[in-house]
């Protein structure tokens, strides 16, 4: 039952068209506290066009409101300019205890999207380069974004733009023929392209003579030279071979790989496209296309020598991307310095007429930091990804061993509690925030972590086993105050998933599961729950159904949940 929905409705019936349903159910706040009621109606909007003061309308609107109170309001009552709107306990524990449990995992579900295509550009580490804790966030956040869109009814394309493409292979190539051995190479890919990226720079400092090498093989690259391309491929699926195995321990499938070089034949007829639209002009002998009217810089199409630039493929990435998806929405999950960049690609589709240039989207990220700095691959300063979710899941094997020795399927329970650590420290930040780096706060296992939920959510299913609980068995009988917090929490459910989605915020849905835990642990620290009373079997099904929705809640973080711990 969307109890938001109906008290706007009530609301709109009772104002006269002043406000439509959906305006109202926008400004329907959750009061702070309990005994203020369960949803709050502020009347400060309709202060000027009903000339009254806002006190004064929720007075006369909360009395007016008593008339409609039916199985799901007990009461309206005015607070100031608030209208502080009571659900009727009972009843509501009952139709929401059973729409639960009826529904399971597919509660909260949102039809939103009607199957439509939204296309989502994530993670996209560089090829030859490790995969390091600075590509956390894009892949965290893309991978949860594409669960909470099927969720709505979307169809999620997942895109891993891989990074395949640069000068920086040219200066990989050179290094590797100075320096590198196919044998080392082999034994640890990622690991000896690094160090011959990063000794590539810092023999450059001293012989300038380099940086040409570089130019000169990454030209013999794009010309098709026979050598720079095997060694070109022979980089590149080395790193997916390692990639993949970050991406299996996370539990993560993309529907594309495709990268910066698999645009490389799809550039020209876009800049033919402007070119033949009068949109290029000459800027000192570079192409550019004018975006005044939009207030941004122009965006650089191809430089004075003739080459392209991101601008130009990523222009020619999105018009492949609609030719091949239909896509409602193209979202881009790529970090906050990237602003500019995006607005501009907007831009210039629309000034290439393209309808559905509404609908590229920039979903921007603060940055990962170590000592309050931007991590750099060139200068050797960065975390692996690898090795953080390595450590983290040796750490939740120790606390198994210290705390539940006996617990089967150990390996696997550890691998979902290390990497849902990971997971979820990054995605409980609002992702504009930049979060510093800390393997300490990541790996503690209490508080506002991943671990804790899962704990919360073992601790659930424990119960369910010792009181032998039987799903679909007996009414709901729940006086429901004890448990209201509890039912609160999950009730909030699908306004939480509309909001995240709204928002393209995950951590909409991870500061909900923690709200959920907490406000369950409270529960089950003041109720004896496995009591034998006449409640017992519905109290078991609120634990049931707060198992699953933490379950629920963790899979569209992309996080697993162990029955026990």
């Amino acid at each position: 039952m969307e109890y938001v929905k109906l008290y706007s409705e009530l609301l709109a019936a009772e104002i006269g068209g002043l406000l439509t349903c959906n305006e109202i159910e926008r400004l329907i706040e959750k009061p702070k506290f309990l005994h203020q009621g369960d949803m709050a109606f502020p009347c400060f909007q309709l202060a000027k066009t009903m000339r009254k003061p806002p006190a004064a309308i929720a007075k006369d609107l909360s009395s007016r409101l008593q008339h409609q109170i039916n199985g799901s309001f007990n009461r309206f009552e005015a607070a100031g300019g608030y209208i502080n709107a009571f659900l009727n306990k009972a009843n509501v524990v009952k139709e929401l205890l059973n729409e639960i449990l009826q529904k399971k995992n597919r509660y909260g579900d949102l039809d939103l999207g009607e199957s439509q295509a939204v296309t989502i550009d994530l993670s996209s580490p560089n090829i030859a380069k490790p995969f390091s804790m600075g590509h956390l966030r894009s892949t965290v956040i893309g991978n949860s974004l594409s669960l909470i869109y099927e969720k709505c009814g979307y169809r999620t394309v997942k895109i891993n733009h891989l990074g395949d493409w640069g000068t920086q292979f040219g200066k990989l190539i050179t290094a590797y023929k100075l320096w590198g051995t196919e044998e080392k190479v082999k034994a640890e890919p990622i690991q000896e392209l690094l160090a011959l990226y990063i000794k590539f720079h810092e023999a450059a400092e001293s012989q300038p003579q380099l940086e040409q090498e570089g130019r000169d093989w990454f030209r013999r690259l794009e010309n098709g030279n026979t050598e720079a391309l095997e060694l070109w491929k022979w980089f590149k699926d080395e790193s997916l071979k390692e990639f993949k195995k970050i991406y299996d321990l996370m539990g993560m499938e993309f529907d594309s790989y495709a990268g910066e070089a698999f645009y490389n034949d799809k550039m020209e007829p876009t800049v033919e496209m402007l070119r033949e639209k009068g949109l290029l002009e000459d800027s000192d002998g570079a192409q550019v296309v004018n975006l005044d009217e939009y207030e941004l810089p122009p965006c650089l199409i191809k430089k004075s020598d003739g080459a392209t630039l991101y601008a130009t493929r990523d222009l020619a990435a999105a018009r492949y991307r609609f030719e091949e998806y239909s896509f409602v929405k193209s979202l881009y999950v790529v970090g906050n310095e990237q602003s500019l960049h995006f607005k501009q690609i907007k831009s210039v589709l629309a000034k290439m007429d393209f309808p559905w240039a509404d609908g590229i989207i920039h979903v921007p990220f603060g940055m990962m930091l170590k000592d309050g700095k931007k991590m750099s691959t060139r200068k050797g300063k960065v975390v692996l990804l690898e090795n953080v979710l390595q450590d983290s899941i040796k750490l939740a094997e120790k606390n198994i061993e210290d705390k539940n020795p006996s617990l089967a399927n150990k390996t696997d329970i550890a691998v979902m509690v290390g990497t849902g650590a990971v997971v979820f420290h990054d995605l409980k930040n609002f992702r504009m925030n930049d979060i510093e780096f800390s393997l300490e706060d990541m790996l503690k296992v209490e508080g506002e972590t991943g671990p804790y939920v899962q704990y919360t959510n073992a601790r659930a299913q424990s119960l369910l086993r010792k009181g032998a609980f039987e799903a679909g068995s007996g009414e709901v009988n729940l006086a429901a105050d004890r448990e209201w917090a509890v039912l609160t929490e999950l009730q909030a459910f699908p306004d939480t998933i509309k909001r995240a989605i709204e928002k393209n915020d995950p951590s909409q849905i991870a500061k909900y599961v923690l709200n959920l835990s907490q406000a369950f642990n409270k529960y089950y620290g003041e109720v004896k729950i496995l009591e034998d009373d006449a409640e017992k079997n519905a109290r078991l099904q609120l634990v049931h159904s707060v198992s699953i929705v933490l379950e629920e809640g963790l899979r569209l973080l992309g996080i697993k949940a162990p029955k026990e711990m």
